[in-house]
């Protein structure tokens, strides 16, 4: 009851946060005076993975799960006497390079949403790769990022390339395409009704078809990857009213924040100032640094993106990222793929009946390995394996190699900025694994300073929506801003025994590199185009350990 009566008293503007990645969609209402969570809903969505290095997912099926959050979160807030009217402003954040293609005729996809893991692009970055002269700057120079098959740029022309109906569509002016915040907001606004078609400058600048200097999309790129600009959303600030909702619980409420998910992490971090950074762990890990209005080029294998443009009249600001692939992901493919914990929240049981990894290293380059190698030729390896090894020591490995990654990460943008990071701001669902944050402060040997509040991004994405123009409940002032409240991971071992192991799993990086298969440039059959990898061999005998009996001594 005091709760109902406490909820009842609230008469502070509300603002909603769609937060859209490839494992789920959650929907989080704040109090915009207090960033206090009231309320917040969330659905699992699936992945599909119809071939070898292909990963999908069903536009459809999201822009539902977005409909179905913002329901029941609402229901929620009348089961609180909470009235729904209060929220002002819903602000969308999402997976950043995942690319769809639409009819706007009838509303409808035109081809499953194409991950930014997916690796069916492959043959596609190697022909485009062959056009430019040696040591060409081109791409990189006007976008910040590598040529790879993580952006969309590529997708769309593989799209283009292997795809009859896209080609018609946009033969006949009928296509529109965009990463994940332009389909939903399109579909939000009214769809093929008059949605609104666009996107913001944090989601474009992962397009690899976005000047990140004059903030446009570059004509020349767009002729290089010949994808026609004419089905390219419009660009727009991260925090302006781009248009209302047409239909569902929130009918007639603007969307006014849109931020890519490691922008909106960096703005709920409160990461304002030239040189905070923060790592998110979700699906990958994402480290960014607040280089504020310099655009700095990384010498070191890290990505120059926007982080954040906070109105129409606003400057931008920049960011120096480096990206994980795989952090959160080999926990669920620990789970779904070989069975050793029934949750995801298993591993850090399974992992501290034993407290290490007994000498074995994972390295999970399930689609090659991202910063600072961007090395597609790398696959998944796990070393070090005796008849000692258990299920036990190969979770500690897993959660080992996401704080590897992420070690790798910050020494590359420590010698990018010159001044070392004294402790690293961290959030996302992994935070709540306290055996991980533990390791991670450990193998830094910095402090861990995790946000009391695990999504960050959606407190992003909410402030961002609450203090656009004509909105306005949401002061980014800084003197207005909640304190966000943190807990500190300290490290507990000595600066030569983390050496010593990050040593280690350098020379297993090593060895996950080169021998995969590749896609022919028809989107065939793999082709192998050496020996059989290394891997193949090391996962293969790990899942005959898991299977068998461990030996006396062993921990079950």
């Amino acid at each position: 009851m005091a709760a109902e009566e406490k909820a009842a008293a609230i008469v502070e503007p509300l603002v909603g946060a769609v937060v859209q990645d490839t494992n789920s969609t959650r929907f989080l209402v704040f109090n915009s005076k207090t960033a206090e969570v009231l309320s917040h809903h969330q659905v699992e969505v699936a992945q599909a993975f119809p071939r070898e290095g292909w990963a999908e997912q069903d536009p459809q099926e999201i822009l539902q799960s977005v409909y179905e959050c913002m329901a029941r979160t609402c229901e929620k807030l009348l089961q609180l006497n909470v009235d729904p009217s209060a929220i002002k402003a819903v602000g969308v954040g999402n997976q950043r390079e995942t690319t769809v293609v639409w009819d706007r005729l009838t509303g409808e996809p035109l081809y499953n949403a194409v991950l930014g893991l997916d690796l069916r692009a492959q043959a596609t970055v190697e022909s485009l790769s062959g056009r430019l002269p040696a040591g060409s700057n081109f791409v990189r120079a006007r976008t910040g990022l590598p040529l790879s098959t993580y952006f969309c740029a590529v997708k769309l022309r593989w799209l283009l390339d292997n795809v009859a109906r896209v080609r018609a569509a946009v033969a006949e002016g009928r296509a529109l395409c965009g990463t994940l915040d332009s389909w939903l907001i399109w579909s939000l606004t009214g769809g093929a009704r008059g949605g609104v078609h666009g996107t913001d400058v944090t989601n474009a600048s992962r397009t690899m078809l976005f000047n990140i200097h004059s903030l446009e999309w570059d004509r020349e790129l767009c002729g290089f990857f010949e994808i026609p600009m004419d089905i390219l959303p419009s660009i727009w600030s991260c925090s302006q009213i781009y248009g209302r909702i047409r239909a569902g619980a929130l009918q007639g409420v603007p969307i006014s924040g849109c931020l890519g998910d490691q922008s909106a992490a960096l703005l709920g971090q409160m990461c304002f100032q030239e040189g905070q950074a923060k790592n998110t762990y979700g699906t990958g890990c994402f480290l960014l640094c607040n280089t504020g209005r310099a655009c700095v080029l990384s010498e070191h294998g890290l990505l120059t993106t926007v982080a954040y443009k906070l109105g129409r009249d606003k400057p931008v600001h920049y960011a120096l990222e480096g990206s994980v692939a795989i952090a959160g992901a080999v926990v669920r493919w620990l789970r779904d793929n070989l069975g050793i914990i029934e949750t995801s929240k298993d591993i850090e049981k399974l992992a501290n009946e034993v407290g290490t990894s007994h000498g074995c290293y994972f390295v999970p380059a399930f689609s090659g390995l991202y910063a600072p190698y961007w090395e597609p030729s790398a696959r998944g390896i796990i070393c070090g394996l005796t008849q000692f090894t258990n299920k036990c020591h190969i979770a500690f490995a897993a959660l080992e190699a996401v704080c590897f990654q992420t070690r790798e990460i910050l020494d590359a943008m420590n010698r990018d900025c010159g001044i070392p990071l004294r402790h690293l701001q961290v959030d996302g669902a992994m935070t709540a694994n306290r055996l991980l944050m533990q390791l991670q402060a450990d193998l830094l040997h910095i402090p861990v300073v995790k946000a009391a509040l695990g999504d960050t991004t959606a407190l992003g994405v909410a402030m961002a929506a609450g203090a656009a123009e004509g909105v306005g409940v949401w002061s980014l002032e800084p003197k207005d801003l909640a304190v966000v409240r943190t807990e500190r991971f300290e490290p507990q071992i000595q600066a030569s025994e983390s050496e010593s192991r990050y040593s280690m799993w350098k020379k297993a990086v090593t060895k996950s590199m080169g021998s995969v298969p590749a896609q022919s440039p028809e989107g065939g059959e793999p082709t192998i185009l050496s020996s059989m990898p290394l891997g193949f061999f090391i996962v293969s005998s790990m899942i005959l350990l898991i299977g068998a009996r461990h030996i006396s001594g062993a921990p079950e």
